[in-house]
C-alpha cells in the first residue's frame, strides 16, 4: 500500500529539500533550522517524509536538550527510558555515551523498545560527539524485507505472535537476583511477528535479535529457524542505508517499519548520542492490509 493521496501531495508541496540516500530507505532532508518552532505544515510534510523515506536526516543542527525535546513533542508524547538516571534534568532525553570505559554494545539490529506493550513510533537520535572515524549507523527497510519473503515463509508466519523480553537486551546491566522483580515492572510481551503499519497500511516484518525471544505456537526449533530467518534479512544491503555521523547530525527513524544497527568500531574513542523517543501505539496484524 503507497502513501495515502493527502501525504503524497504534503510530500510533493515539502517546503524543505528531499535527497534519496537510497532507492529503498533514508532521505536528507534540507533547508530547515529545527532550533526554530516549526509551523504545522512543515511538521506534516516531516513526518509525510519519514513515512516515505523511514529514517530521514538533517545536518547542521546544534540543537540544545530542551529543542530537541520541543521538536520531539511535535510529533507526540515522548517517552521516558527505564534506564534513564531519575535525576536527570530533562528525562525525555536518553543519553548514550560509550568510551574506552564503556564500550559499544547497540552492534544488533533492533526496534526499540519493542519490550513495551505500546512500543515507540519514532526515535530522534542527536550527535553530541562522534569519534574521527567509525560509529556509523545502519538502518534496514523492514518493509521491504517482508516483500522479499519468499509466499511460503509470508504463509507460515504472517498471523503468529512473538515474545518480546526486556532483559533480553538488558538483563546484563541487571543482577541476577533482580531479574524476577524487573519482569514485574517490564512483562514479556506479545506483538505480531508481521506488523501492519498504522498510517500506511504496509505490512513489515517486526521481530528482532535485540528483544524477540520466541514465535508463540511453533516447536523451539521452528522457532528459532524462523526467527533466524526473518533477522537476517535485515543484514541485506539492497534493505540497507548507512549514515556516517557529524556533530550537529539528526536521525529520526520509524520504529514501526525499520531496525537499526549502531557500528561499534569506534572503540576505544568516545561517542555521545542523545535520543528522544516518540511514543507509539500497540502493533497490530490487519488480513485486509
Amino acid at each position: 500500500m503507497a502513501l495515502a493521496e493527502d501525504s503524497k501531495d504534503i510530500l510533493a508541496d515539502a517546503p524543505f529539500g528531499i535527497e534519496p540516500a537510497t532507492p529503498s530507505i533514508g532521505a536528507y532532508i534540507t533547508g530547515l533550522d529545527l532550533a526554530r518552532e516549526q509551523p504545522d505544515e512543515v511538521i506534516a510534510a516531516i513526518r509525510a517524509a519519514l513515512l516515505e523515506w523511514k529514517v530521514i536526516f538533517f545536518r547542521d543542527q546544534p540543537l540544545t536538550q530542551e529543542e530537541h525535546i520541543a521538536f520531539g513533542k511535535r510529533f507526540g508524547e515522548l517517552e521516558i527510558h527505564p534506564l534513564t538516571p531519575t535525576d536527570q534534568e530533562n528525562p525525555e532525553v536518553l543519553r548514550i555515551v560509550h568510551d574506552k570505559d564503556h564500550k559499544g554494545s547497540e552492534n544488533a539490529w533492533h526496534s526499540d523498545v519493542t519490550w513495551r506493550p505500546t512500543p515507540s513510533m519514532g526515535s530522534i537520535l542527536r550527535a553530541v560527539e562522534i569519534p574521527s572515524v567509525g560509529g556509523d549507523t545502519l538502518w534496514a527497510n523492514m518493509e521491504a524485507a517482508y516483500d522479499g519473503l519468499m509466499d511460503e515463509i509470508k504463509k507460515k508466519v504472517t498471523g503468529l505472535e512473538a515474545e518480546h523480553n526486556f532483559l533480553r537486551a538488558f538483563g546484563h546491566l541487571i543482577p541476577a537476583e533482580e531479574h524476577e522483580a524487573t519482569l514485574q515492572k517490564h512483562p514479556k510481551q506479545y506483538h505480531p511477528v508481521i506488523r501492519t503499519h498504522p498510517e500506511t497500511g504496509r505490512r513489515a516484518i517486526y521481530v528482532n535479535v535485540g528483544f524477540t525471544d520466541r514465535i508463540m505456537g511453533l516447536e523451539k526449533e521452528e522457532s528459532d529457524f524462523m526467527l533466524e530467518l526473518l533477522e537476517r534479512t535485515a543484514n541485506r544491503p539492497e534493505y540497507q542505508v548507512r549514515l556516517h555521523w557529524e556533530p550537529g547530525t539528526i536521525a529520526f527513524w520509524d520504529n514501526r517499519s525499520t531496525q537499526h544497527y549502531a557500528v561499534s568500531d569506534y572503540w576505544p574513542h568516545r561517542r555521545v548520542m542523545e535520543r528522544v523517543t516518540v511514543a507509539g501505539d500497540k502493533p497490530f496484524f490487519d488480513p485486509s492490509k
